[in-house]
């Protein structure tokens, strides 16, 4: 162990909590009242993100902030914003109640190194912070390398010009890796997330859904002892007479079928929709093995689905699906499902935008739209094709698109990794071609081209 590593470790951990429930300081001070004895931990609290950054501006060292999204004066949302222009070596997890994949994806895309969900356990908290320690101890120390290594070359600049320069780009290429990994890893926990949740609902659902059938028989065999009762002895029990009266109970026989086949329909609706949700997160087939790629493109939408509804600044997207008749394709399912999510919510974001700086008149004539549409190339590649008919793009952002770190997102709503990772999952994973054409105001095309088996991925696609 180095002398610095070794002195970084006997400093406490500075650990910020931003949350406005006012038993939380006496709850984490319980919880973690051994380690904040022994001085591992040093906690500090803030009840908004004003609080916070006026504690961040006294405690410039804080290592991590936990905070909570929805909180007085300034949110946690804003907060991360906030952050993010900052220059500071702090990591941020979110803390919510609402772990729905919109705010994961929003915390995620604003910076948030991790995300938790409310009520707290206590066991997760306490991994999740040595997790993120031990990334900022990390980065700490490799900004100190950094700064050493700096300092080294200042001191035999004229000597040492070239070989700095070489230096140099070897780091940002470090960096580059590193920042792919990391949003890599996301997209894995996100998947992990969507699978674990799909688990969850569908034991209760089927517990639902079977007992159904034997509700329904029950209901119509108490109905039909009902019916007969009524034909046998209708008027002799004034009592019952009223009772009937007075519940409707005509319009119970009428009704409660309809009831019982709603709720068939919607726990059917839910089953279908937690398949989706398995399929797209695919863990059980990290390996690269036959699928059927329209399916992982279905799932895509479904998890897309509420962001395609018109909004009060927006129109409503249309997909227009045309799929051909394709075989199944050899490739790493979980990973292609994450390039359909990347190249529909961009396209989605793009059209969602481009309302925004039209009339009413253009958008109402020109209705917002997203074609997938799949083909076979030739007998041994096939094409995926997502176009829509937004903003489109110059040549140069074109020439710059699959560039990590680009984006034409405002900051906090992109990486710039999205395209960069998808181009190195079809071309680098699965042989493949990404490509993208577009031209000012006339929308914008992603193409895909991968093999159907990965043996014969360096046959020309010509062929």
């Amino acid at each position: 162990m180095s002398p610095t590593t070794a002195l970084a470790r006997n400093m406490p951990a500075k650990i910020l909590f931003v949350d406005d429930e006012p038993d939380l300081e006496s709850l984490i001070c319980q919880k973690f009242r051994q380690k904040i004895r022994t001085g591992e931990y040093q906690v500090f609290f803030a009840h908004n993100g004003v609080e916070a950054l006026s504690t961040l501006r006294e405690q410039p060292d804080i290592d991590i902030i936990l905070t909570d999204i929805n909180m007085p004066v300034m949110d946690g949302m804003a907060l991360l914003a906030k952050l993010n222009e900052l220059v500071t070596m702090v990591k941020t997890v979110v803390i919510s109640a609402y772990g729905d994949l919109g705010n994961i994806r929003k915390a995620m895309n604003g910076g948030a190194f991790d995300f938790l969900i409310k009520p707290l356990n206590f066991q997760d908290l306490e991994i999740t912070i040595n997790k993120t320690l031990c990334h900022v101890q990390q980065l700490k120390e490799n900004e100190r390398a950094r700064q050493e290594r700096e300092e080294k070359l200042r001191q035999s600049e004229a000597r040492e010009r070239e070989k700095a320069i070489q230096l140099e780009l070897a780091l940002q290429n470090l960096q580059r890796t590193q920042s792919q990994l990391i949003q890599t890893e996301k997209m894995s926990s996100l998947g992990q997330l969507i699978s674990g949740i799909a688990h969850e609902i569908n034991n209760p659902v089927n517990f639902i859904y079977g007992n159904l059938t034997y509700v329904t028989d029950y209901t119509h065999q108490l109905l039909s002892l009902i019916t007969l009762y009524q034909q046998h002895d209708p008027h002799n029990y004034p009592e019952i007479e009223a009772l009937i009266e007075q519940i409707e109970l005509e319009f119970i026989k009428e009704d409660m079928p309809k009831m019982l086949s709603s709720m068939k329909l919607g726990a059917e609706r839910i089953r279908q929709i937690v398949l989706t949700l398995r399929n797209f997160s695919r863990l059980d087939e990290a390996e690269m093995k036959p699928v059927n790629i329209h399916e992982g493109i279905d799932s895509s939408l479904v998890i897309l689905h509420s962001q395609l509804k018109a909004k009060p600044n927006s129109s409503s997207i249309e997909v227009i699906k045309e799929y051909g008749d394709l075989p199944q394709i050899e490739c790493y399912a979980c990973q292609l499902n994450q390039v359909f999510m990347n190249l529909l919510s961009n396209g989605i974001y793009a059209l969602n935008h481009y309302d925004k700086k039209l009339s009413p008149e253009p958008i109402k004539n020109e209705p917002r739209t997203i074609t997938i549409a799949t083909s076979m190339l030739n007998r041994e590649w096939v094409r995926i094709s997502f176009k829509d008919n937004g903003p489109g793009m110059t040549s140069d952002v074109i020439n710059r698109l699959f560039n990590p770190f680009f984006t034409t997102k405002p900051l906090g709503d992109g990486t710039g990794l999205g395209l960069s990772i998808s181009y190195q999952i079809v071309v680098e994973k699965h042989g493949g071609d990404l490509k993208c054409f577009s031209q000012p105001d006339r929308g914008a095309e992603f193409v895909i081209e991968i093999p159907i088996r990965q043996n014969n991925r360096i046959e020309m696609k010509t062929n």
